[in-house]
């Protein structure tokens, strides 16, 4: 199978679109598209990431899954990115004393499918991960 290279769409919910939208625009540094007062566009590292309006409901009990020693959360969104540019962006992140659900590290080191992880929520409570593989063609690997 050829690597992914074709953009994805994703819309996550968010009950302050101003808060998310300051995070996603001047945290994680994505270039805001069109917009409307219920809704965001943005560039999510070359995909369409779009937050829209959902008032707050009663509490989200999120569950999570063991993988590796520690407790992903589910659902989660985010991205594959190149090695380099996931050392760069965790060491941004670190540096602005992002508060990690999990801290960035290395899953299967030594193993099939060895990659960087990190997990942090946005300022809704919506869980994300970003993680660099240390050879993607190991991505769909079995």
């Amino acid at each position: 199978m050829s690597q992914l290279l074709t953009p994805f769409h994703v819309a996550i919910p968010v009950d302050d679109v101003q808060k998310a939208r300051d995070f996603y625009r001047d945290i994680l540094l994505c270039e805001e598209g069109r917009s409307s007062e219920h809704w965001v566009d943005f560039n999510f590292f070359g995909h369409q990431f779009v937050i829209h309006y959902k008032p707050k409901g009663p509490e989200n009990n999120q569950h999570h899954n063991p993988v590796d020693g520690h407790e992903v959360p589910v659902p989660h969104y985010g991205v594959v990115l190149p090695w380099e540019e996931w050392e760069k962006l965790s060491k941004r992140l670190r540096d602005l004393e992002m508060d990690f659900i999990i801290e960035p590290y290395i899953r299967f080191k030594g193993e099939v499918g060895e990659q960087a992880t990190m997990f942090f929520l946005d300022p809704c409570g919506n869980a994300l991960e970003f993680k660099a593989f240390k050879d993607i063609s190991q991505l769909f690997a079995k």
